[in-house]
């Protein structure tokens, strides 16, 4: 299930409040998205880290969001926060969840935005079976155009799922999929961006040889690259369609791709795609393993 819907359509109630739970780049977006489209407030967004003053310091001075670097106030917001966000490094993970889970009640909804940790081994380390959301976010959430793949445990509610799904719509658009997915998903949204800097990297690339300067040449891939996404959005097309209305026979299109044919583009992409999930779960086995 995908949701294109606007974010703001969902909020989470004031007697909620949410703690975040590791304060890096992805806890900031999500933070920032929350607050841009009136989800929640920010006095109901607490934020936490494992040693990093000057962070905190920042993140309340710029987001107004409650913050905490002392143990015993970190120990209350974690009790009291309805919804855990664990946005800490995986190699962080092991201890921080089995110190979390003592601490927890029955009632609070864990969202993990920590790559390759199954909800097994977050219940595992946790020592209960907690209401777990498994999400993998991707960095353009970070200006609100995110893609986000979220799995949920069978002790979320529906309440708690249409939480979790508010949360993530406020930064991008939501995919809710089986866990057993998740790595095929990192192989499009969560590594994609990815690929597509690659090409425009390459673009950008061929432009300035061919003699444009180099913000000509970084101005039109951008825009280029832009328009045809917005194409697709707007006009619902498929892409081989869009793509066949712009290639005229034997034109410049047409010669361009009959490159990108003769180099196997298509089974070179699904191959990165494929090898992308494949060390998806490789390195979701060995955080696992390190965990155990």
């Amino acid at each position: 299930m995908s949701d294109r819907s606007n974010p703001s359509s969902g909020s989470i109630t004031d007697q909620l409040n949410i703690c975040f739970y590791g304060a890096g780049s992805m806890a900031e977006a999500i933070v920032r998205g929350l607050i841009n489209t009136a989800v929640a407030k920010p006095d109901q967004i607490s934020m936490i880290n494992r040693s990093s003053q000057e962070r905190i310091e920042f993140l309340h001075n710029t987001y107004g969001v409650r913050a905490a670097s002392d143990a015993q106030t970190k120990e209350k917001l974690l009790q009291e926060a309805s919804i855990l966000v664990l946005a800490m490094k995986p190699k962080d993970a092991g201890e921080a969840l089995k110190a979390l889970g003592p601490l927890l009640r029955d009632d609070q909804l864990i969202i993990s935005v920590i790559a390759g940790l199954s909800i097994n081994t977050i219940h595992a380390l946790l020592g209960r079976t907690q209401p777990v959301a498994r999400t993998m976010p991707n960095t353009s959430s970070s200006i609100g155009l995110g893609a986000t793949g979220i799995a949920f445990s069978s002790e979320v509610s529906e309440e708690h799922s249409q939480q979790v799904l508010s949360i993530f719509k406020a930064v991008g658009l939501v995919s809710v999929i089986p866990e057993e997915q998740m790595d095929i998903l990192t192989g499009i949204s969560g590594s994609g961006p990815a690929y597509i800097y690659y090409m425009m990297e390459a673009m950008i690339a061929g432009g300035i040889e061919g003699g444009l300067s180099a913000e000509q040449a970084r101005e039109l891939t951008v825009q280029t690259v832009l328009g045809a996404a917005n194409m697709m959005i707007q006009t619902g097309e498929d892409p081989a369609s869009l793509r066949k209305a712009i290639t005229s026979p034997n034109g410049s299109t047409q010669a361009a791709l009959e490159v990108f044919e003769g180099a196997g583009f298509t089974e070179t992409v699904k191959a990165a795609v494929r090898r992308c999930a494949e060390r998806s779960r490789e390195m979701g086995a060995a955080v696992e393993e390190a965990l155990s």
